[in-house]
């Protein structure tokens, strides 16, 4: 391979790193959430979504309501979480999404099953001091599914040796393609 074709393959692979990114930003901007796709990784809304189904996500201007399944961050913990609203408190009628405060927990109804007791607060899955969710804490709310096309995320996740092997074919598959 001569330096020409090296050069042309390494522009391909930079092509398909950038198209990547471009369309994760626009999903981004399209859904209004910072994360429109999540893997699910544990059991806790199991039989509604199973450990690697993956979620597509939206935030939208529509305030969020019982029964919605949202995905959340607590402060100090690194794994967002997928979770149902159970409870919406309002201040005052019509209050600003700063003012609304959401409680969740693991499918709290059937027959979405009951993986985890009681709800959210109680479970001690809040940070510590934290009563309620605010706006501010939801990445966003559940629009759609694919069941099980997560698993390859987990077993990466998993087994880190996976992931670089992957990563390495196909970095030697753009590199020695011929087009």
């Amino acid at each position: 391979m001569n330096v020409r074709q090296l050069m042309l393959q390494t522009l391909n692979l930079g092509l398909i790193i950038t198209s990547a990114l471009i369309i994760w930003k626009s999903l981004i901007l399209w859904t209004g959430s910072e994360s429109p796709v999540v893997v699910v990784l544990s059991g806790s809304m199991e039989p509604a979504y199973y450990r690697g189904d993956i979620l597509f996500l939206t935030m939208g201007r529509r305030p969020v309501r019982v029964g919605e399944v949202v995905v959340f961050n607590i402060e100090g913990r690194d794994i967002p979480i997928v979770h149902r609203v159970v409870k919406v408190h309002e201040r005052r009628p019509g209050a600003r999404d700063e003012e609304v405060e959401i409680l969740t927990k693991a499918c709290p109804t059937p027959p979405g099953g009951d993986a985890n007791y009681g709800n959210d607060y109680e479970g001690q899955l809040y940070a510590d001091g934290q009563r309620w969710l605010n706006r501010n804490h939801i990445m966003g709310r559940v629009i759609g599914f694919l069941p099980s096309v997560g698993r390859v995320t987990i077993i990466m996740n998993d087994q880190p040796i996976v992931k670089y092997l992957l990563i390495g074919v196909l970095a030697i598959f753009v590199l020695t393609s011929k087009e």
